[in-house]
């Protein structure tokens, strides 16, 4: 359990997947503190006990056990964890550039991240979750993280694809409800709805305060104080995220620049660098 705890927190501080898609069972006692962060990747977790909440950009989801979580590569979140019985999960870390590499024109693995992205509903409660196939092979994959029998790692691949697969057929079947979520500051959800839905455009924060009618100061404050992070540090991490993701889609690195909203190539190829350690036309590289 330390040896498994410990990678988790690597990953966790880094940001970094070095494998198409790991899978951790965690479980902790007491309560837990966790500051908002994000990754580069998308997660999946599964909530089995405790008394916990789930906080996805700026929204607040009450859990229950056999709830699924979902987080695209880039939300900020954290898990809220109070005093009551042991906070066990099992989580899954999933490289976007693996699931963009089955994506055809009849299926897209990615569906249920954008919808839990679309609709602000990160939480998924499937009814009889438990009795499902999709529980079933959730277990056998578990299982095979703890074997060393032949074809391990195709089996594994294959034991995850099929449960992106239910998990999919599950949301298009209306066989899950989206959780209800509860706002901590409404100011700042809209605030980072209106970062995520205008990227490509120019965003300042003089121009944030205006339109949402806070002084330039305060909206500072309340956004350090509700994420972590400074509005320009949001925008930015938010705009490279976007632009490796254009790029391992097809688009050019030039191109791609434009569409995440920076205003300069050579700005950002040094940004694009600094943080995946390799130039924009390499991202398709990345996991």
């Amino acid at each position: 359990m330390e040896e498994m705890r410990s990678l988790i927190e690597h990953y966790e501080k880094k940001g970094y997947l070095d494998h198409d898609f790991r899978m951790f069972h965690l479980k902790d006692d007491g309560p837990l503190e966790v500051a908002s962060h994000y990754h580069d990747f998308n997660k999946v977790l599964l909530f089995l006990s405790g008394n916990a909440a789930y906080s996805i950009e700026g929204r607040r989801y009450e859990l229950r056990p056999l709830d699924i979580v979902l987080v695209n590569a880039g939300e900020l979140h954290r898990p809220i964890v109070q005093e009551g019985c042991p906070y066990e999960r099992i989580i899954i870390y999933i490289s976007t550039g693996f699931l963009a590499g089955y994506r055809t024109d009849s299926c897209d693995l990615c569906l249920c991240f954008q919808e839990a992205q679309k609709r602000h509903g990160n939480v998924l409660r499937v009814e009889n979750l438990e009795k499902s196939s999709l529980f079933s092979v959730i277990r056998r994959l578990e299982q095979s993280f703890q074997e060393q029998d032949y074809g391990r790692e195709l089996y594994q691949k294959v034991l995850f694809l099929e449960f992106m697969i239910l998990l999919n057929r599950a949301l298009l079947h209306n066989r899950v409800n989206y959780l209800e979520n509860q706002v901590s500051n409404h100011k700042i959800a809209s605030i980072i709805d209106h970062i995520n839905d205008h990227l490509a455009e120019e965003i300042t924060v003089d121009g944030l305060a205006e339109q949402f009618f806070l002084s330039r100061s305060h909206l500072m404050h309340l956004f350090k104080a509700e994420t972590g992070y400074s509005v320009g540090s949001y925008i930015n991490e938010k705009r490279l995220l976007l632009s490796k993701s254009l790029i391992q889609n097809g688009m050019s690195a030039t191109e791609a620049c434009y569409e995440s909203g920076f205003r300069d190539y050579s700005t950002f190829c040094r940004a694009f660098r600094k943080k995946y350690q390799t130039t924009p036309r390499n991202a398709g590289k990345l996991l």
